[in-house]
């Protein structure tokens, strides 16, 4: 007997914000619940949404990836920035690996749809490539399986849980 697949989480046209590619901060905690945060420089999600990729620069996120590595406890923010909309996501487990040349097209991917996404509310390219800039021998991918999602977009649904029936067909 085959177990039936977990309910997923995100809608369509979450999983379609997701993986335009929309700003992105990445949070975790230490063992004192201490929190640790960066913002990502690439994202990707799967088609259906059952897995998410998010890319940090080593250099920069060095506490933020020792408290994902030790506890494997994961939150992730994807916000439109035109419009505030904004969806959370959140996992008990990680993969953790380096970034190689497979990674190039979703990182480029991702810095082009920032350079649209933060031009529409008044930022040059300029910008957004010096804020995302790194080496990709400096990247490090974590990828996870959303187990909880949540509607933050300001306004009076912000904090509620997204019902995984809210990406049935």
């Amino acid at each position: 007997m085959t177990a039936a697949p977990p309910p997923l989480l995100l809608s369509p046209d979450r999983i379609a914000m997701i993986g335009k590619g929309v700003s992105a901060i990445v949070a975790s905690r230490n063992a004192a619940l201490r929190p640790s945060l960066m913002r990502a420089v690439g994202t990707g999600i799967s088609a259906e949404g059952s897995e998410i990729t998010v890319y940090l620069a080593r250099t920069q996120s060095r506490q933020l990836l020792q408290d994902l590595a030790a506890t494997g406890h994961v939150a992730v923010v994807f916000s439109e920035p035109l419009s505030h909309r904004t969806v959370q996501v959140r996992a008990k487990a990680v993969r953790l690996r380096a970034a190689d040349d497979s990674d190039l097209p979703v990182l480029r991917r991702y810095l082009a749809s920032m350079e649209h996404e933060v031009g529409c509310v008044g930022y040059g390219a300029v910008f957004v490539r010096a804020m995302l800039a790194c080496q990709l021998g400096d990247v490090v991918a974590v990828s996870f399986c959303p187990t909880e999602a949540f509607d933050q977009t300001p306004g009076p649904r912000a904090g509620s849980a997204l019902p995984a029936s809210s990406a049935a067909p």
